[in-house]
Order: C-alpha cells, then structure tokens, then sequence
C-alpha cells in the first residue's frame, strides 16, 4: 500500500486570480514582501498496489482523468510506501 502525495498546480503561463486575491490579502495584512502568489490543490490518497510502478501508473492515471485539467494545470506525485497494520 502507498500513500500519493499530489500537487495540482496552474501552469505559469494561465493567470490565477485566487492567488492574485490571496496576494492582496497578504498585503493588507502588511506582508509587501510576498509576491507571485499561487494557489493550488494538496490531494493525499491511499493506493492499495502490488508495487511502486503500479502506484505510480495508478495516482497518474487518476490525476490524468480526474485531478488535473491537462490543459491549464501540472501535477506532481510524491509516494510513500506505507506499512499495513495487522488486524486493521
């Protein structure tokens, strides 16, 4: 079993008008250093696989049909073999 770690972000190119907000909060708050504010996803998933290459395939394939607009966003998964309780 794996844990999926995933980060859907915008591309750079597409403007992000939550993070230009967020940007602008920071700011009435008195933080003028903080700039480029970007906003994005956090999803952590359980992938009950047989091995790292299938959980990999698995999180992939979910962030292709699912997660993740192909078009605008990019997504990272990060995975960590997780070890399974006995009796749970």
């Amino acid at each position: 079993m794996f844990q999926a770690k995933i980060r859907v972000t915008l591309r750079r190119s597409i403007l992000d008008p939550q993070g230009k907000a967020v940007e602008h909060g920071i700011a009435a708050l008195g933080f003028h250093s903080v700039k480029n504010v970007r906003v994005g996803k956090y999803i952590v998933m359980e992938v009950h696989a047989a091995d790292r290459e299938e959980a990999e395939r698995v999180a992939g394939e979910v962030c292709r049909k699912l997660l993740a607009n192909p078009v605008m966003e990019d997504y990272r998964v990060t995975l960590e073999e997780m070890v399974e309780k006995k009796g749970a």
